[in-house]
C-alpha cells in the first residue's frame, strides 16, 4: 500500500515506526492489517503505548542527548574526540546541525504517537480503569516530550491532534501555550496513574508529581513547586541511597533513590539498536553510551591497554575546571564517586621496568604537580597546568579527570557500544534540590538548606559531616547551581538549569572560556533543524529561529 509522511507526521504498522521524510514509498504489508485495525484491540493498543515511551531512548543515554543538554554550558568542553563542537562550544552553530535534526524528528514522532494515542483510546477495547490509566501515560509523555522541545527551540511547531494524513505547513505557537497544555496534560496524568507499578520504568502518580514540580520551578510557580517536591520526598517511600556510588553499581540499578529510569535491557537483543527486523529505525548504537562519552584516552598509555574495567574511551567530552573545583573531595565523596582520576597498570608488555599490574600507571588531577613531587614515580601526571590553559580553557583534550557515573564493567566486551545500564531521568535528590531553589526564591532560606543538609550529609566523607553542613546563609540561586552540578554532573539537566535561571550566558562566560568565545544571547533557543525549514510550504509563516542560518 501506499504511503505519504512528512516531517511531522509517523505511521505505524504494528509496532512499527516509519521516520519522517517526504517521499511517497511502495510499502507491503503482509499481514494486511491497517492502522484503524490494530488500535481497536487491547493488544494493539498496547504497543502504541509502548512505542511512546521507546522515544525516551534517543535522548537519555545517548550521546545526541548530551550533546544537547550537557554540552554548552559550565560544565563541560570539547575532548579531541567530540563530533559536534557547535553544541559544545557554539562553534558556527546551524540548522545544519545532525543532533537538531535527529532529535526534531524524534521528538515530534512521540508527539504525533502520543496524539494518535489519546484521540483513539476510546476505541481500544480496554476497561474503564485501564483507560484511564493508559490515556494518563500518553498525556504524561506528551507533556514530557513537549518541554523538551519548547525550551529547546522555543514557540515552534504545536498541535494535540493525530496529523493523519500529508501536512507541509507548521505554525509557530508561543512558549505560554506550550506549557499549559503541559500543565493540562501533568493534571490528567497526576489524577489518573497509578501510584506504583510492577512494570519498570513507566510512569505513576509520583513520576507524574515529580515531573509536574520540575515544570513549576520551571515556570516560577514556586510554592507549588515547593509543595509538590516535598510530597515526591515524603509520600511514596523513595528515600536516598545512602552512598552517592552505590547509586551507578550495576547491580544496584533499580533502587529506592530512582523516580523514573529509561530500562535498558541486559539482554541487548531487546534495547534500541537498529536491527532491520526488531528495530529499523533503531540508534545505531543502540543502548545506554554514556560510558563511551566521557572517558579520556587511556589506551596508548605506558602499563595501559583498553579493557572492559576501564572501558572504551571516545574521548568525547571533558569537564571543565569549574565543575571539578566546585568539589572539595576531602570532605565530599562525590567527587571520587563521579570521577575517575587514577589508572592502574594492566599491560606489563608497556610498562616502565618495574611496574606491576596494578600499580598507578596514570593519575589525572585538578591540582599542579611539581616536578619534585613526581621525581623517580613510575606513573604518569596529567596535571592542571597541561590539562587546561591558565585562563581554564582545554589545553589537552586526551587526558583529564574523567566522569566515571556511566562506567560499565559487566559489558561482554571491551569494544562493546552498548551498556545495560538505565539512564535515570528523575532521581529524589533532584527533589530536595528543587525543593530548597523553590524555597530560596520565596525567601524561606532556612528550609532550603534544611533540604540540601539532607543531601550533603549523604555525601558527606565519614568524619566531615560539619565540613559539608551549610546554613540559611549560603543559600542563593548560584549556590543550588553549584549544587546541582556536585549532584547531577552528566546526568542531561544542566542546559535546563541554566535556561531555567536565566544563566546560561552568564555561567558560560564566567567557567568555560572555550564556549564563551563564541556564545551569543540568541543561542539560548537551538536551531530549527534546516530540513524541516526546506520541507514546509509556509516559509514565511514558519520561520528560522532568530540569527541562525
Amino acid at each position: 500500500m501506499k504511503r505519504y509522511i512528512n516531517l511531522f507526521i509517523i505511521f505505524i504498522t504494528g509496532a512499527g515506526l516509519l521516520a519522517a521524510c517526504n517521499k511517497q514509498l511502495e510499502e507491503y504489508n503482509p499481514s494486511g492489517l491497517t492502522v484503524d485495525q490494530v488500535f481497536s484491540t487491547p493488544d494493539g493498543f498496547e504497543t502504541l503505548v509502548s512505542a511512546a515511551y521507546s522515544y525516551n531512548r534517543w535522548w537519555y543515554g545517548k550521546e545526541e542527548g548530551y550533546s544537547i543538554s550537557e554540552m554548552g554550558t559550565d560544565l563541560w568542553t570539547s575532548g579531541t574526540g567530540d563530533k559536534y563542537p557547535d553544541l559544545t562550544q557554539y562553534i558556527n552553530l546551524q540548522a545544519s546541525n545532525g543532533v537538531m535534526s535527529v532529535l526534531w524528528r524524534q521528538l515530534y514522532s512521540a508527539i504525533n504517537l502520543c496524539n494518535t494515542g489519546i484521540g483513539r483510546i476510546g476505541n481500544a477495547g480496554f476497561t474503564d480503569e485501564k483507560r484511564a490509566m493508559r490515556d494518563a501515560e500518553l498525556h504524561f509523555l506528551r507533556a514530557f516530550y513537549y518541554w523538551h522541545i519548547v525550551e529547546m527551540w522555543g514557540g515552534v511547531h504545536f498541535t494535540v491532534t493525530e496529523t493523519a494524513g500529508v501536512e507541509t505547513t507548521a505554525n509557530r505557537t508561543p512558549v505560554d501555550t506550550f506549557y499549559a497544555q503541559i500543565f493540562r496534560d501533568l493534571d490528567i496524568a497526576v489524577k489518573n496513574l497509578p501510584v506504583s507499578t510492577s512494570d519498570y520504568g513507566r510512569a505513576t502518580k509520583p513520576v507524574a508529581q515529580a515531573f509536574l514540580a520540575r515544570m513549576y520551578l520551571t515556570r516560577g510557580m514556586n510554592d507549588r513547586a515547593a509543595a509538590l517536591a516535598d510530597s515526591v520526598i515524603t509520600k511514596y517511600g523513595f528515600s536516598l541511597v545512602p552512598k552517592y556510588a552505590d547509586l551507578w553499581k550495576m547491580d544496584n540499578l533499580q533502587n529506592k533513590e530512582i523516580v523514573w529510569a529509561v530500562n535498558y535491557m541486559k539482554n541487548l537483543v531487546f534495547d534500541d539498536r537498529i536491527d532491520a527486523t526488531l528495530y529499523p529505525n533503531g540508534h545505531s548504537r543502540g543502548a545506554n553510551n554514556g560510558h563511551l562519552m566521557f572517558g579520556m584516552k587511556y589506551d596508548d598509555l605506558p602499563g595501559m591497554q583498553r579493557d572492559v574495567l576501564n572501558g572504551r574511551p571516545f574521548n568525547r567530552y571533558m569537564p571543565t575546571l569549574y565543575l571539578l573545583d566546585l568539589f572539595n573531595e576531602k570532605a565530599d565523596a562525590r567527587y571520587d564517586a563521579t570521577f575517575k582520576s587514577v589508572w592502574l597498570c594492566n599491560n606489563t608488555k608497556t610498562a616502565p621496568a618495574g611496574m606491576k599490574l596494578g600499580d598507578t600507571a596514570v593519575i589525572c588531577t585538578k591540582y599542579v604537580v611539581s616536578n619534585a613531587d613526581t621525581a623517580g614515580k613510575k606513573y604518569r601526571v596529567y596535571d592542571r597546568n597541561i590539562c587546561y590553559y591558565a585562563n581554564q580553557g582545554g589545553k589537552d583534550r586526551t587526558r583529564y579527570v574523567s566522569l566515571q557515573k556511566f562506567d560499565d564493567p559487566s559489558r561482554a566486551s571491551m569494544n562493546e557500544e552498548q551498556s545495560a545500564k538505565d539512564a535515570y531521568i528523575i532521581r529524589l535528590a533532584e527533589m530536595y534540590l528543587i525543593a530548597a531553589e523553590a524555597q530560596i526564591k520565596l525567601g524561606n532560606t532556612g528550609k532550603a538548606a534544611d533540604y540540601i543538609n539532607v543531601l550533603r550529609k549523604r555525601a558527606a566523607i565519614p568524619g566531615h559531616e560539619a565540613d559539608m553542613e551549610v546554613s540559611a546563609a549560603n543559600m542563593t540561586v548560584e549556590f543550588i547551581l553549584d549544587e546541582r552540578a556536585r549532584e547531577l554532573a552528566g546526568e542531561q539537566l544542566r542546559w535546563f538549569d541554566l535556561k531555567r535561571t536565566g544563566k546560561l550566558s552568564a555561567q558560560i562566560i564566567a567557567h568555560n572560556p572555550d564556549a564563551a568565545k563564541n556564545f551569543q544571547e540568541f543561542h539560548n533557543v537551538r536551531p530549527i533543524p534546516q530540513d524541516q525549514i526546506d520541507a514546509v510550504t509556509n516559509k514565511a509563516e514558519f520561520t528560522q529561529n532568530p540569527n541562525y542560518q
